[in-house]
């Protein structure tokens, strides 16, 4: 997938004008891209729009129109773009109540690496998680991580050919899996491959 640019971006001027349109499109986009993992926990899988829309707001909202600030936001947001090879995520552990989730990222640490994407056919991949800094420490994990699910071209290929796709959480306080992905979302990930 090619990374986005700043010929990829609208003005601030022209967001100004169609952010509405653009929010819909993305929260509409966003349905086929989110993988609940139980009732606390959640894969939101990125791609170039995502990414897009993450750079306009922050753009928008920190009011940045010189190019090296355009290109310092840039060069945060596209390594969250998938290389073709893989799947990138922001995955999320959600508790409402702030004495339940403080609770619970004591009890899941090291949950970001237990998270597992399935291939029909193939062992779980188990995602390189936070490559950009840690978020845990021995007495409690963050509630959000940012993982990149590496395949192999065999896995690739049998997605691309129509296999099931299932995902899950095998810590040992928190044990959940989604088998398969229902197809709006499997072919969703398909489409982030090459």
């Amino acid at each position: 997938m090619p990374k986005l640019t700043r010929a990829d971006l609208f003005s601030l001027e022209k967001y100004s004008e169609i952010r509405a349109d653009f929010r819909a499109r993305i929260i509409e986009h966003k349905k086929n891209r989110r993988v609940p993992l139980g009732d606390h926990a959640a894969l939101y899988f990125e791609d170039a729009l995502t990414m897009q829309y993450q750079v306009q707001e922050m753009l928008r909202i920190e009011r940045i129109f010189e190019a090296a600030g355009i290109q310092q936001e840039l060069d945060v947001y596209n390594p969250l773009v998938p290389d073709g090879n893989n799947w990138k995520a922001t995955f999320m552990v959600e508790y409402a109540d702030e004495s339940e989730r403080r609770e619970a990222l004591a009890r899941l640490v090291g949950i970001e690496k237990e998270v597992w994407m399935r291939v029909e056919g193939f062992d779980p991949v188990f995602p390189i998680a936070n490559e950009d800094l840690e978020r845990s420490t021995e007495d409690k994990t963050a509630s959000v991580h940012f993982m990149r699910f590496e395949l192999t071209p065999e896995m690739v290929a049998a997605v691309k050919h129509g296999v099931e796709i299932s995902a899950g959480i095998s810590h040992r306080n928190y044990q959940t899996s989604l088998a398969p992905l229902p197809k709006a979302i499997r072919d969703a990930l398909a489409a982030d491959l090459l």
